[in-house]
């Protein structure tokens, strides 16, 4: 399990992430502004801190920097605002995930268990698997029931992400960020068509990428 630093000028926001974290079974240390998150990180060594942009003293994203001057910790942003310019700006300092308040803490605590994930070791994993679909991340191929399947360099990215993303509720504008670039202004319908496009070569695994009406997909390996 993990040592996680949660950092909010909201008490009960800290004291919320505390207890589904601990809940978990990570250790949890909880700082109320982002002077204390400097200091604290200085301190010890974090596996994954959760940072908040907007508090007193310090905000997140220049307390985002000082800790990034020392550490390459894993940040997670908590974001009132939901704005694009939040988002650019904690993506260019290297963060490695942001949520939206007001956030589910089971939302919360599955994306910091893929953001862990993502950084257990020092490169990226060379296999995914996840029932018949094998992804080489060395390759860059794909094989479903043991048989190679050709895809597209979008196809290939968009599976990397959602598979990586397993049991997360990712928005449109989730994926389209992560896998088209802050910088694309295409429709969100693109995603649509883009999954149509790849369920059409998952065969049987087709089912596990799920429609969440409204909101956008889940990979769901039990599905």
């Amino acid at each position: 399990m993990a040592y996680l630093l949660a950092v909010d000028d909201e008490r009960d926001i800290v004291e919320l992430i505390s207890r589904f974290a601990e809940h978990e079974g990570h250790t949890v240390d909880t700082a109320g502004n982002g002077k204390e998150a400097v200091r604290l990180s200085g301190e010890n060594d974090y596996d994954l801190i959760i940072l908040d942009i907007m508090m007193p003293e310090m905000d997140g994203f220049t307390a985002c920097k000082e800790i990034r001057k020392r550490k390459q910790t894993p940040v997670i942003m908590l974001s009132a605002l939901g704005a694009e310019y939040d988002k650019l700006m904690g993506f260019e300092l290297g963060i490695d995930d942001y949520v939206v308040k007001p956030f589910s803490p089971r939302e919360l605590m599955a994306r910091v268990k893929a953001v862990l994930a993502r950084n257990a070791s020092g490169r990226p994993k060379e296999e995914i698997v996840i029932q018949g679909i094998r992804l080489d991340t060395l390759s860059h191929e794909v094989f479903v029931d043991g048989i190679r399947t050709e895809l597209t360099a979008k196809e290939y990215d968009l599976l990397v992400y959602l598979m990586e993303n397993k049991g997360i509720a990712l928005t449109r504008e989730n994926i389209l960020n992560a896998v088209w670039g802050y910088d694309y202004f295409g429709d969100e319908r693109t995603v649509d068509w883009q999954i149509k496009l790849l369920r059409g070569k998952l065969g049987p695994y087709r089912r596990c990428i799920v429609t969440l009406r409204g909101t956008g997909y889940r990979f769901d390996e039990k599905a």
